[in-house]
Parts: C-alpha cells; sequence; structure tokens
C-alpha cells in the first residue's frame, strides 16, 4: 500500500518538532479526516534557513510533511511556494488515492506558513 520512501518518512521523519526561532508558522486541518499539520520556518534574506514540523495525522500526513520540509530546507521563499502537492507525493514515489489529501495538506501548511512570515515582515501575502 505505502512506498518504502513513505514508510521511511513515516517511521524516521525529518525536521519533526517545533522550531523556537520560527519567523512563518503555517496550521491547516482536513476536518473529514482530523489531520493537522503545522509549519514552521525561520527564513533570512528570503532563503529558508531552517524547517520543522508537527503533524498529528496518520503515517501518509506525517511522511508528506517530512517530505516536504526536506524539499524547501535551504530553497527561497519563491521555490518553496512552488512546491506543488504533486512533488511531494511524486517524491515519496507515490501516494494511495484516499492519501492524495495529505501531500495537499503539506502543500497549504506552507502557503500558510510564508504567508505568516510575510505578513509578520510587512510584506504582501501571496494567493493560493
Amino acid at each position: 500500500m505505502y512506498s518504502e520512501q513513505v514508510m521511511d518518512h513515516f517511521m524516521n521523519p525529518r525536521n519533526q518538532g517545533r522550531l523556537l526561532n520560527a519567523n512563518g508558522i503555517g496550521e491547516v486541518g482536513n476536518a473529514t479526516c482530523g489531520d493537522i499539520m503545522k509549519i514552521y520556518l525561520f527564513i533570512v534574506d528570503s532563503v529558508i534557513e531552517d524547517v520543522a514540523f508537527e503533524t498529528f495525522g496518520c503515517g501518509a500526513a506525517i511522511a508528506s510533511s517530512s517530505m516536504a520540509t526536506e524539499l524547501i530546507k535551504g530553497k527561497t521563499v519563491d521555490e518553496a511556494w512552488s512546491l506543488s502537492n504533486k512533488a511531494v507525493a511524486q517524491a515519496l514515489d507515490g501516494l494511495p488515492p484516499q492519501k492524495i489529501h495529505c501531500s495537499i495538506l503539506a502543500e497549504e501548511a506552507i502557503h500558510a506558513a510564508i504567508n505568516d512570515y510575510l505578513r509578520r515582515s510587512d510584506l504582501p501575502e501571496r494567493k493560493e
């Protein structure tokens, strides 16, 4: 059912926990399945220097959070914004159709964290 990549990121999540010096925090949830995802960003000169996540949810949600943080760490805000849920799912070697919403949550959480950073920096927010 799950790829080796999904299982690895579920069993050994990267960047899990809180980031105390975060200057961008995004939290999203899916009422249908109950998954809640929180992404913490520490951005310096438009580059994501550090990233962390806290996720309450299924294995696919944890794996999607972990992979998404790996994919945006060290990237610019623009590069992170353009990360799609499809790219997250592809990096995980696929997700079952009923779990695609987990990769969508990761994309939405990154967008929410970036917009939080932009608000804190008195910059205009981006549209989805």
